[in-house]
């Protein structure tokens, strides 16, 4: 197939940088270590200034959903720095495949690259979809199981430190554990250790106790729930630095889990044959999957919620949560996910939720906003509210609808303290 910049090739691994776009920090850094075992020169790009934005307004049209153009306004702005030797650097982005505009991100990013002279730089397509199958990054079995690794201890790691941060006797205590831990993760991976399933079964406890030997004082504090299109929920480029502006308003803030996705396009694909009649093979291996991927995940929930911590129930219980609300035949974008996990994090106790989606993202609208009423009729604790991210939305904006949301918050936390 040709291409308006050039195929990503096998040769090029040992050679090229690879940037990738930072989207969740904690999960990708356990992806970037992970990669790097394998022989990657991968960077996660961290470039947040103004021009970011900016850049992707010029080169992509204002149509396209805000995390298409932050992504490539990203790497334009990275490849402008002058840090990298650009006939050595390769670009890498995902593709979900399916309906989301997400699946054409890479056709905008070549165009984009062509239009900015830079039509020499390789891109690479991350997806499980036989798309741009002359242009995939080349994975090896065992980089497969250290990337789901990665997540898994990702998802584990941030889930504590988010709930050791709010109640911290020393200042700084909650990030310096999750850094010490990043580092113990990425020296497994450099020496193949801890990525089989064994290994992480029993690596998961280890880490729940390390983090219940933090010193905290827990004390009643608002707890809110992030949910919402994958980018904008996780990034803090895509969101304003959604969790930090909370944690600031002495919020406990709950971010449901990288691996939740990949659970919901497995149990898409397994569904796929029963909502749409396509492939069986492949909604066999998918159900097989996700069975695989559900027993890891429970063992950590059982290794978190042993040490004290909150933890999500089983994946095929969270698939039961839409029921009355939502079918799960709609899995455009988040669809039923996003529903899904605001009623578990409603019944976990985070009633106060920020929904965080892309403006002019429709999926994430109707599975997000639009099932709110149904679930305050359900859930009357439930506290929600919904914000849009775009350029021209302003983060002043954004924080006071937040402001109006915790406002309420505090009010039920008061009375139920009196």
């Amino acid at each position: 197939m040709k291409y308006l910049t050039p195929a990503f090739k096998k040769e090029m691994v040992k050679d090229y940088t690879i940037l990738i776009p930072n989207m969740a920090p904690v999960q990708f850094a356990c992806i970037k270590a992970a990669m790097e075992s394998e022989g990657y020169h991968a960077e996660m790009l961290t470039n947040r200034n103004q021009n970011v934005a900016q850049l992707g307004l010029r080169y992509v049209h204002n149509d396209t959903c805000y995390p298409a153009l932050l992504i490539i306004g990203q790497f334009l702005d990275a490849l402008n720095s002058g840090k990298y030797d650009l006939h050595h650097t390769a670009l890498l982005i995902s593709q979900s495949g399916g309906g989301c505009r997400a699946s054409n991100y890479i056709k905008l990013l070549r165009k984009a690259l062509v239009k900015a002279g830079y039509d020499y730089i390789p891109v690479a397509s991350f997806n499980a979809s036989k798309l741009e199958a002359d242009s995939r990054i080349p994975v090896t079995m065992r980089l497969l199981r250290k990337l789901l690794a990665a997540a898994e201890y990702g998802d584990e790691i941030s889930a504590l430190r988010n709930q050791l941060a709010p109640y911290e006797n020393e200042k700084g205590a909650a990030d310096k554990w999750k850094d010490k831990w990043l580092d113990t993760v990425a020296a497994w991976f450099k020496n193949n250790q801890n990525y089989s399933m064994h290994a992480m079964k029993k690596q998961f406890a280890v880490i729940a106790r390390d983090a219940a030997s933090v010193p905290i004082t827990r004390v009643p504090k608002v707890k809110v729930g992030v949910v919402g299109e994958i980018f904008v929920k996780f990034s803090p480029l895509g969101n304003n630095d959604l969790q930090a502006f909370l944690e600031s308003e002495g919020c406990e803030v709950n971010l449901p889990g990288l691996m939740g996705y990949v659970n919901y396009c497995c149990a898409n694909w397994w569904m796929d044959n029963k909502f749409y009649g396509m492939s069986k093979p492949v909604s066999v291996a998918a159900h097989a999957a996700l069975k695989i991927f559900d027993d890891i995940g429970m063992t950590m929930s059982k290794a978190i919620k042993a040490c004290g911590f909150y933890a999500p129930g089983s994946f095929k219980e969270l698939m039961k949560k839409p029921e009355g609300i939502l079918s799960l035949g709609v899995k455009m974008g988040e669809g039923w996910l996003l529903t899904a996990e605001m009623v578990e994090l409603i019944e976990g106790g985070y009633e106060n939720i920020v929904c965080a989606q892309p403006f002019g993202c429709l999926p994430n609208h109707i599975a997000g906003k639009g099932v709110t009423n149904r679930i305050r009729a359900l859930y009357p604790q439930a506290n929600t509210t919904a914000v849009d991210y775009d350029p021209s939305s302003t983060k002043v904006n954004q924080e006071n609808r937040i402001k109006l949301m915790l406002a309420v918050a505090r009010e039920k936390l008061n009375a139920q303290a009196a």
